[in-house]
């Protein structure tokens, strides 16, 4: 049967990229100051090639972040301001999935957001969806199963356009730490990733990285980057907790067939050394980089490893440039780059 939607890849062209200036100082405890300015050399390189639809929660904070904008002279004129309340914007897990239908038009699935099953003050957020889509004067699509809102965070999954999709068990099917969608099984998610993103191949890996507190999001270990290859980071310090976790992932994708019937090739992405605030480890990792039109923004953490990590990227994407951003304040956050950020897919 074929899909009713299809749910594009992030390498597809994008009419525009959605970002929201960093308002919550208890995200970054700290070092909000200087998370703002990474985030404004995030927009420097990205507004370069697209449009920036870039939410603020107030009209203080939009002269904020006009100020600094325009004193690291990024293009005004490819920002576009939209004032809207949030509780923190991490907009990938915020966001609708925007489809295209079966007349290539494009609609927005609005799935349910709930503070990744952890933390209280998420409801603002959870307006984003269908604030943004009624903006963008999309059709919207809300989506259910067994009569229930679905609970999906867009780091929770990666596409590669044709119909495969990846993400975690530790994230989606755990019953007991940070549950989504409670009593929902491997089948149920399976049928729903059908419905409303037109998947047809889910590739189920385990667990994620140490760190990462929304319970195992697939964006920070394992990322599509064309049609028949994915990235895989690997820890090679055996003593690392992520060592184990990342090698019985790779384990996982040996032999995967693709819904094109082709067979899954695997990259290997190293990892960077640990970082940690305070006592709690973060979720540093290359894998959380963000496919722009015509570039590539990747984290970097001055670890040896940057270079090599840059290297592999822009032998996998030779057609565009890849561009480090200095990341070791955004990752206070307990995320970066691919978790801030979400295309909007052009027609």
């Amino acid at each position: 049967m074929t899909p009713v939607h299809r749910f594009p890849a992030e390498w597809e062209p994008h009419r525009a990229t959605h970002l929201a200036f960093p308002s919550n100082c208890a995200d970054w405890p700290g070092k909000f100051a200087p998370a703002q300015w990474a985030f404004v050399e995030m927009v420097r390189h990205l507004a370069e090639e697209e449009t920036i639809r870039l939410a603020v929660t107030t009209e203080k904070r939009q002269q904020q972040a006009t100020r600094m904008l325009q004193d690291a002279h990024v293009p005004m004129d490819a920002i576009e301001f939209h004032l809207c309340p949030l509780d923190r914007g991490w907009m990938r897990d915020i966001s609708p999935f925007f489809v295209f239908d079966a007349q290539n038009d494009r609609k927005a699935v609005l799935f349910r957001f709930n503070g990744w099953a952890k933390y209280d003050n998420y409801h603002l957020d959870a307006q984003w969806g269908q604030e943004i889509s009624s903006a963008l004067c999309l059709k919207s699509l809300k989506a259910v199963h067994k009569k229930r809102h679905i609970v999906l965070e867009g780091g929770a999954v990666d596409t590669n356009g044709r119909g495969d999709l990846l993400t975690t068990g530790e994230c989606l099917l755990d019953p007991t730490t940070q549950t989504r969608n409670p009593g929902f099984t491997q089948e149920d998610y399976e049928n729903a990733f059908s419905r409303y993103l037109g998947i047809q191949n889910t590739i189920w890996l385990g667990s994620g990285i140490i760190g990462d507190d929304t319970h195992g999001h697939v964006d920070d270990i394992c990322r599509f980057v064309n049609p028949t290859t994915v990235v895989l980071c690997e820890e090679k310090d055996s003593r690392s907790p992520n060592h184990a976790v990342l090698e019985e992932n790779r384990e996982r994708l040996e032999n995967i067939r693709l819904a094109s019937g082709k067979k899954l090739e695997t990259v290997r992405l190293p990892m960077p050394a640990p970082l940690y605030f305070q006592s709690l480890p973060l979720p540093a990792s290359y894998a959380n980089f963000y496919i722009a039109n015509g570039r590539v923004i990747v984290p970097t953490f001055n670890d040896v490893n940057d270079r090599k990590a840059l290297g592999i990227l822009a032998d996998l994407f030779p057609d565009r440039k890849i561009i480090g951003i200095h990341a070791v304040d955004l990752v206070w956050g307990f995320g970066t780059l691919h978790c801030l950020s979400h295309e909007e897919p052009a027609e």
